[in-house]
């Protein structure tokens, strides 16, 4: 059951919002997660025809190193060059400016394939800087291949999804001056290849295709079958055998088709046969017996009889053959890793060797080949729908999906915990194949089901939501309809699902399912299974995220009972339960409960884990928070630089967890007024993720805004506003539109134009932001309350003094009902209040709070603090100014603070 990981803990830090004085504009927090991606390859170098090439000319010193991405095939025995066909492509280059594109068409098992990597080749031998070959049958499998590409060319930024990576790569090839080539696959829509095709530049485009409408778009080269000399130099040069004729006649039989020629002269090799004799095997096969024959789509002549009889051989030579060649044939012909077929990233040496053995002679069969760099196996296309249908015909189709499953599973298995974006491209496009066959014959295994899962909730983790969700949406879809509502697999898909939505700001939806989940839940497992507390925990997650803090504080304190009572006070889930509680209640506001039970989890974790355990480290940063909030600023600094240096020692000053806990610590300089040392911090925090993350990281981009708010907070005003402006840019890019950080961005975006004079762009942002708030969260959720503040605040500072008059009086009649008492929230709010009082003439009023304010300061902070002087200062003030002397005299008025006051 996949569970929501504990949001206090490292990977969920919240970064610094408006610090815990007394702001007048309140700002928001934001949060943090990271991605990965993977470095170049080594391609291999082969042609026959490099002369009709233009070389690539530049220096040694100044040519890029050349990058081949793809699973481009290796180079066959006895490959015919087809040279005519190579010059009617290479003819087609042209100078106009425009990106070169050839459809290179004709019927399954002719070649198309094989002419394109031998352009490929020579491209290669030709040294020109970029070969990709993208696999083209599906729009995602374009998208993934050039979000492969991209990742090469250094172009993907960690928190791109594959669509983003993707036109980036197309938008860059469309500008790029050097030679490059890349080939589009086995296509199938010309409208699906054409949106990611680039239309200008220097990068040759072909696109191999059995739709022949691509020809008619594109620049056409049209394959045919090998010429009858070709063909008989192909079977002489495969078999070594010396006879013409009879290879003459086993390739009219065959029809000249270069893939049937190719099986039926591995066979002849393999089994030192002469031709007479495979032509009678050939013509006396019973292929009735093993597939159903059609009318549509009928194979080339004689090609499902040679495919069979190179199979059934193989079959008969090699114990469990039959089992590798049928999931061969469900998985991916764009190339099926070994590590896939090794079960392992690092398998067993004597186990992989009997792998590559039996592939080795798998590849002698001509049934499989492998990509030039050896990675990947391949089979073509037509082999794998002679094995399928044989599998179908035979009753076996079923078993072949389990196997298959069986196999991505077992290299699941062995991936590490925090799986790299490689890995989840390389089992999602498995899994996307096996489901095709799956849902053509409509059989769904539970194995696939779980896998799908698995690669949506993987994809959600990668910000990919664009594929997560649909993904997630149909998997749960199957889910419900092959295994019903109350399943485990269907629970969790359920659960990754609400977790997407909510990853993308998609609260109602992820309620709603989390809470579908949760009844599920304790009906089929029980009230206290440990997946029902932890879907207890999820649903009061999305609670708090949406704003309603006391069903999640209801949730929360239920669940924490009930893992103390099953599991005890010091297991790791009772621990992370309370610190989830810790959380809720420090967002509602009860600062005492909070810090209370941060301490106690951190004394626990000190006893049980070590002071340097990054659990332990979670909870002292967790406990500074706390601090932080309730205004100790002294002791949460004191723990922040503890947690800084605890994180530096144990991930290095380069983890995103450092650097979060760097950009926490600038937040409470800024809270106690050492400004200076915090913008130092947050530049320097900034500098560093824009260098391990890349520019558009989500880390990247909330460290940019926490650094806005600190330019804000010194008034270095433009400097804030352009960097607010731009992390708005990109969240607005990468983020559902409704998502709460868009929301903080465009909040602190109209405080920092409030304070440069720019009132009507701040009001327009800020009643937006307030409707939206109002919509998603509620009229009485904090940050809504929050926003309702701070538009009366920017209609106060413009002079509209009875609309914010209006509103503060609304928010301050919330946070009362909603928070502590002693809330700061709530001390901000009447001292807007009453300033805006004071401004309007409504005297009365404004005295009966300061009155109110007064009382707070003395009774929080004594007679004697700053605060409650300049308090008794401002009363004082304000009873002179309504002609009451006496009481003015008897609180010792000084009118210094009359100015301060009014400035609000």
């Amino acid at each position: 059951m996949m569970t929501r990981h504990d949001p206090t803990e490292p990977g969920h830090s919240p970064g610094i919002g408006s610090g815990a004085g007394h702001p007048r504009y309140e700002g928001d927090h934001v949060d943090y997660s990271h991605g990965v991606f993977h470095g170049p390859v080594a391609g291999k170098v082969e042609g026959d025809l490099h002369q009709i090439f233009i070389q690539w000319a530049a220096t040694t010193e100044t040519r890029p190193q050349q990058i081949i991405e793809g699973d481009i095939p290796e180079k066959p025995r006895a490959f015919q060059s087809r040279e005519e066909f190579l010059n009617r492509l290479h003819d087609q280059i042209s100078d106009s400016g425009a990106a070169v594109i050839s459809a290179v068409t004709g019927t399954p098992g002719i070649g198309k394939t094989l002419l394109a990597a031998a352009y490929a080749w020579t491209c290669q031998q030709a040294q020109w800087p970029l070969i990709a070959w993208i696999v083209a049958e599906t729009t995602d499998q374009i998208i993934m291949g050039l979000a492969g590409l991209a990742d090469r060319l250094g172009l993907r930024r960690p928190d791109d999804d594959a669509a983003t990576a993707a036109r980036r790569v197309r938008t860059h090839l469309a500008a790029s001056t050097q030679p490059g080539l890349l080939v589009f696959d086995n296509a199938t829509s010309v409208t699906d290849v054409r949106d990611w095709i680039p239309t200008t530049g220097a990068t040759r485009v072909v696109i191999t295709s059995r739709n022949r409408a691509f020809s008619h778009v594109y620049l056409p080269v049209e394959v045919e079958v090998f010429t009858p000399a070709q063909a008989v130099m192909f079977l002489d040069e495969r078999t070594g055998l010396d006879d013409a004729e009879g290879a003459a006649e086993l390739a009219d039989e065959l029809g000249f088709l270069p893939l049937a020629l190719a099986q039926a002269a591995a066979l002849i090799a393999r089994r030192r046969l002469d031709y007479a004799i495979y032509l009678e095997l050939l013509r006396s096969f019973p292929l009735e017996r093993y597939l159903t024959r059609s009318d549509y789509d009928p194979y080339p002549a004689g090609t499902a009889e040679t495919i069979l009889l190179s199979v059934m051989q193989f079959e008969a030579s090699h114990q469990d053959a039959s089992l590798l060649l049928s999931v061969l044939g469900v998985l991916a012909p764009s190339g099926v890793p070994r590590s896939i077929l090794y079960g392992s990233i690092a398998p067993d040496p004597a186990e992989r060797e009997l792998w590559d053995n039996l592939l080795a002679d798998l590849a002698d069969t001509s049934l499989v080949s492998f990509s030039e760099d050896g990675r990947a196996v391949l089979m073509h296309r037509l082999i794998q729908r002679v094995l399928r249908e044989r599998a179908d015909r035979q009753g076996q189709l079923q078993g072949v999906l389990d196997s298959a499953t069986i196999v991505l599973r077992r290299f699941i298995e062995d991936l590490p915990e925090e799986v790299e974006r490689p890995f989840v491209e390389i089992v999602f496009e498995q899994t996307v194949a096996v489901h095709a066959v799956a849902v053509a014959v409509d059989i769904i295994p539970l194995n696939l089901l779980t896998l799908r899962s698995w690669c949506g909730g993987c994809l959600a983790e990668l910000v990919d939501f664009d594929r997560a969700i649909p993904l997630l949406q149909e998997t749960l879809a199957d889910c419900e309809r092959v295994l019903g509502p109350t399943h485990t697999c269907t629970l969790t898909c359920r659960s990754r699902l609400a977790n997407a939505y909510q990853a993308a700001g998609r609260l109602a939806g992820a309620i709603q399912l989390h809470k579908a989940t949760l009844n599920d839940m304790e009906q089929v497992l029980g009230p206290v299974h440990p997946d029902t507390l932890a879907s207890r925990n999820n649903l009061a997650y999305s609670y708090e995220v949406a704003g309603r803090l006391d069903e999640a504080i209801r949730l929360h304190e239920a669940a924490l009972a009930d893992y103390g009572q099953v599991m005890g006070p010091d297991h790791p889930a009772t621990l992370t339960s309370r610190s989830n509680l810790a959380r809720a209640y420090q967002a509602a506001g009860r600062l005492t409960e909070a810090t209370k039970l941060h301490e106690v989890t951190l004394r626990t974790r000190e006893r049980l884990l070590g002071l340097d355990h990054p659990h332990t480290l979670a909870s002292r940063y967790n406990l500074a928070r706390a601090y932080e909030s309730g205004g100790q600023l002294s002791e949460a600094i004191q723990l922040y630089e503890t947690t800084l240096a605890g994180f530096d020692e144990v991930l290095g000053g380069d983890h995103p967890y450092t650097l979060a806990s760097r950009q926490n610590l600038a937040g409470a300089y800024q809270a106690v007024g050492r400004k200076d040392e915090a913008i130092r911090l947050l530049e320097a925090v900034l500098i560093e993720s824009e260098r391990l993350l890349g520019p558009e990281h989500p880390q990247t981009v909330d460290g940019r805004h926490n650094l806005a708010h600190a330019y804000h907070a010194s008034g270095r005003l433009d400097e804030a506003i352009e960097l607010y402006e731009a992390t708005l840019t990109s969240r607005e890019r990468l983020l559902d539109p409704d998502h709460p950080h868009i929301l903080a961005n465009r909040n602190n975006l109209a405080g920092a134009y409030q304070a440069a004079g720019r009132f009507a762009e701040a009001i327009q942002l800020l009643e937006a932001t307030l409707r939206t708030r109002e919509r998603l969260l509620g009229a009485e959720h904090p940050q809504t309350v929050d926003g309702r503040h701070n538009l009366a605040y920017v209609y106060q500072a413009s002079g509209r003094l009875d609309e914010a008059i209006e509103l503060y009086e609304a928010t301050l009649t919330s946070r009362e009902r909603l928070l502590d008492p002693d809330h700061p929230h709530i001390l901000i709010n009447r001292q807007n209040l009453v300033a805006a009082y004071q401004a309007a003439g409504r005297m009365d009023e404004a005295i009966r709070l300061y009155e109110a304010i007064l009382s707070q300061h003395e009774r929080l902070l004594g007679a004697e603090h700053l605060q409650t002087v300049d308090s008794r200062h401002d009363l004082a003030a304000a009873y002179r100014a309504s002609g009451r002397l006496d009481e003015a005299i008897e609180l010792g008025s000084s009118p210094r603070c009359v100015d301060t006051l009014s400035t609000g």
